[in-house]
């Protein structure tokens, strides 16, 4: 067993030793590409989103120095046809490349590649003869031993990202991937199949990607990769109900991206930290994070703070993703810097709309958190602002409450402001800075009807439930009316605090200098129980 040759199956092992959620069928995906011009796959996924899993997964199945039909005979790859044709069937070429990076500089990265790799060649093909060029040695590698490779690159892009401000280094990086990937005459006779997998999609030269063989499968387009993102609802659900947690906790926290025949996709690594530690909290910002989300934010574009602060609010927003660089310093505009919050995890993207939001309360919490350390001045009156509206609020203020919802609506307005629903966009972005004290709940099931918006008291607030119902074209006093008459507040009958009903409406046809927007709050008096 070598260290970048044929590392064996201990990695897959110590993960089925563990809970294992099985995400074998990525391998008959691998399966159907060997040996074919569809053979080099990239896939790239936000950290602890399973990749390195995967990767270990692969190199147990495909490592013909190990017998790994006790890792597999039990998972849904051993059902499909070509499970036995390709098992342990190959040498492998294993690169992680954050551990290589560990144990040389990032300017001698591909040198020591090509040094290690060689030498366990020459160790196992001791026949071997060494050509002048790395990519000829691994084809006379090949020919000798009478079948191709396959290789597995994990965090192909981290000498992108480690050396982001050394261009020289980046580029010996992707000439030497270019050296084994983009000259299809050696690459076909080097390789059956290639799985390369990082947080970032390839780099691109100018507008097109630097290797531009491989098929790319991305956080904007995972196709048929979709379901390996990350866990599916069904795999939550069988865990919710094997460690007896609680599924729609789950779903509020960790839900939120959501691919073309897959549906709802969870984060992997905090579902099981959830289930593990019986604890609903934000794991995110305890991984070696992804890069610093304020350093994102905090860039000078037009628009940003503005649509920032709409994503907290929880407001879908639009992204142009096909000009970004795939890296993580050419920013152009405010669409480049979404789209990598999109490829780090920190946004879920709808490739059909185009739009992103923020996929669940865990990366709601980390925003929140990051917006009040930014120091720009537009985000800093934003989030006074904001928290200002929730104080006027909670202590019954409707006419600074209409006043400042009559300001937002004038700053930010959807160009067709002229039903309940666009009513309710204005509402989430004069509250967008709610994530220091609630949870936010839109189209709460509750009493006789839907609550329109509810914002939650977190476990150690001290503020009330805000149960608020929006009228267009009505009166603040009839959606008051409406909260009461369907009885909205038992939706949050467990909630033991005091509760607000706020009724927001917006008279489209007000004269000339009267406000349009009114506001009615009332505090709820629940019923005492019949001794």
């Amino acid at each position: 067993m070598g260290n970048y040759l044929n590392p064996g199956n201990s990695g897959f092992r110590e993960i089925r030793n563990s809970r294992y959620v099985d995400k074998s069928g990525l391998i008959a995906l691998i399966n159907d590409t060997i040996g074919t011009k569809q053979k080099l796959t990239c896939i790239s996924r936000p950290r602890r989103f399973g990749k390195s899993f995967a990767a270990q997964m692969l190199c147990a199945y495909y490592d013909r120095t190990c017998d790994s039909s006790g890792l597999f005979d039990d998972l849904l790859i051993a059902k499909e046809k070509s499970y036995q044709k390709y098992r342990n069937r190959y040498d492998v070429i294993y690169l992680d490349m954050t551990g290589v990076i560990g144990e040389t500089s990032l300017s001698d990265i591909v040198p020591y590649i090509r040094k290690n790799l060689v030498s366990e060649l020459m160790e196992i093909y001791p026949g071997l003869q060494a050509a002048e060029g790395f990519a000829p040695t691994l084809a006379n590698a090949a020919r000798l031993s009478g079948n191709r490779f396959i290789a597995i690159i994990d965090e192909w892009d981290a000498p992108i990202r480690e050396a982001k401000d050394q261009p020289d280094i980046q580029r010996e990086y992707l000439e030497f991937l270019r050296s084994l990937f983009k000259n299809s005459g050696m690459t076909d006779k080097i390789f059956a199949a290639v799985y390369m997998t990082g947080i970032l999609p390839i780099k691109k030269d100018g507008s097109q990607s630097a290797i531009s063989d491989f098929e790319e499968f991305t956080m904007v387009k995972p196709r048929q990769f979709g379901a390996y993102v990350g866990f599916t609802e069904e795999e939550v659900e069988k865990l919710c109900e094997e460690y007896h947690r609680d599924f729609t906790k789950m779903k509020q926290w960790y839900d939120g991206y959501a691919f073309p025949g897959v549906g709802s996709v969870y984060n992997p690594n905090s579902v099981m930290k959830a289930v593990r530690n019986d604890d609903f909290d934000s794991y995110w910002t305890q991984t070696s994070a992804a890069e610093s989300l304020m350093g994102y934010i905090s860039l000078d574009f037009d628009g940003l703070s503005r649509t920032v602060a709409d994503l907290i609010g929880g407001v879908e927003v639009r992204v142009d993703t096909r000009a970004f660089a795939n890296d993580l310093v050419t920013f152009r505009n405010r669409d480049d810097v979404l789209t990598l919050l999109i490829h780090l995890g920190y946004l879920a993207y709808d490739g059909k709309t185009q739009k992103a939001r923020i996929p669940n309360e865990e990366i709601r919490q980390e925003f929140a958190h990051t917006i009040r350390e930014v120091k720009r001045d537009e985000t800093i009156r934003r989030v006074q602002e904001s928290s200002q509206l929730i104080y006027d609020t909670v202590h019954g203020n409707e006419e600074a409450v209409a006043r400042q919802i009559e300001k937002i609506h004038g700053e930010e307005a959807p160009l067709y402001y002229n039903n309940e629903q666009a009513l309710r966009s204005v509402i989430k972005r004069a509250y967008f800075s709610y994530a220091d004290e609630f949870v936010k709940f839109e189209e709460l099931p509750a009493g006789n009807g839907y609550a329109d918006i509810v914002y939650l008291p977190k476990r150690d607030s001290m503020m009330p439930v805000l149960v608020i119902e929006l009228k267009w074209n009505q009166s603040a006093e009839g959606a008051i009316r409406q909260i009461r008459e369907r009885n909205y507040p038992d939706a949050v009958r467990n909630y033991g605090g005091d509760i607000l009903l706020v009724g927001i409406s917006y008279n489209k046809d007000a004269p000339p200098g009267k406000r349009r927007h009114e506001c009615v709050i009332e505090r709820y008096e629940k019923e005492e129980p019949v001794s």
